[in-house]
């Protein structure tokens, strides 16, 4: 996982952030005290000596330390526990909104097809999904390895017994994010779609624009992507050399792949 820094609006305040999403509510501060009901990743966070504070925000976290703490003492501990609670599973916020009536049905289809279906061809060729979310039509499941290589497959299935699903998302696609609605960030997931990942899908690979910022643009390489040890030339001479070209204004295309848990490379060097 790549985490990023920066400074806070005070001395005693860091914000990190994950490369994922983190609360969908908004910002939201979580006392210690209630950290253990309402959120997985501030319990953890509280572990860490001189943490005194935790907000949660769309795609960062905000930690606020004691007057005695060092920011250079505690960071190993604070990325060790973000990285722990993302390799966990478990919500950053735990939320209490019930799903509705006809949603809690197409909810159980799905579980069930995932279950019956799709999981045991999708574990035979050493990858995994696992239902994340549902909600105005949108699916999110939680996608590792050779699970991104056969997303077309799992998708025809599914609408085809779920016509009520629109579309099927990788589960941290359900965090909005600015970027992402601009016309660069559309463009770029186009271009994603429609040329760069199904070239690569025979290989089990995918990529998904993370988010745009500035000049920037944030991809993620994802199954057979992820801990291949030609990710970085296909970054870079093939997707990075894409998206500069049909997007101008993108000066650089940064990765935030995790790939030391990458599984499944396509390409391993001898």
């Amino acid at each position: 996982m790549f985490i990023q820094t920066k400074a806070g609006d005070t001395l005693a305040e860091m914000v990190f952030f994950p490369g994922e999403a983190v609360s969908q509510s908004g910002p939201v501060r979580v006392s210690r005290e209630e950290a253990a009901e309402r959120s997985p990743l501030a319990e953890r966070l509280y572990t860490v000596d001189g943490i005194e504070g935790v907000e949660l925000q769309p795609d960062s976290i905000v930690l606020t330390k004691t007057e005695a703490a060092d920011w250079d003492q505690c960071r190993t501990e604070i990325f060790s526990a973000i990285v722990a609670h993302y390799q966990s599973g478990k919500e950053a916020l735990i939320t209490s909104e019930p799903a509705g009536e006809f949603d809690v049905e197409i909810i159980t289809q799905v579980k069930d097809l995932l279950a019956t279906r799709i999981v045991p061809a999708v574990t035979q060729s050493g990858g995994d999904v696992e239902f994340h979310s549902y909600k105005d039509g949108n699916l999110y499941l939680k996608l590792q390895g050779s699970a991104f290589g056969m997303l077309n497959g799992i998708t025809n299935m599914l609408k085809h017994y779920v016509p009520e699903i629109q579309a099927i998302l990788d589960h941290r696609e359900a965090l909005p994010r600015p970027g992402l609605q601009t016309d660069e960030g559309k463009a770029i997931r186009e271009l994603l779609q429609a040329k760069i990942n199904p070239s690569i899908a025979a290989h089990g690979g995918h990529i998904t624009l993370v988010d745009v910022q500035d000049s920037k643009a944030y991809v993620r390489l994802e199954g057979g992507c992820q801990g291949c040890g030609m990710a970085d030339v296909t970054l870079k001479q093939g997707v990075a050399t894409e998206i500069k070209s049909l997007i101008p204004s993108i000066e650089e295309v940064l990765d935030v792949t995790d790939h030391a848990g990458g599984t499944n490379p396509y390409y391993q060097p001898g």
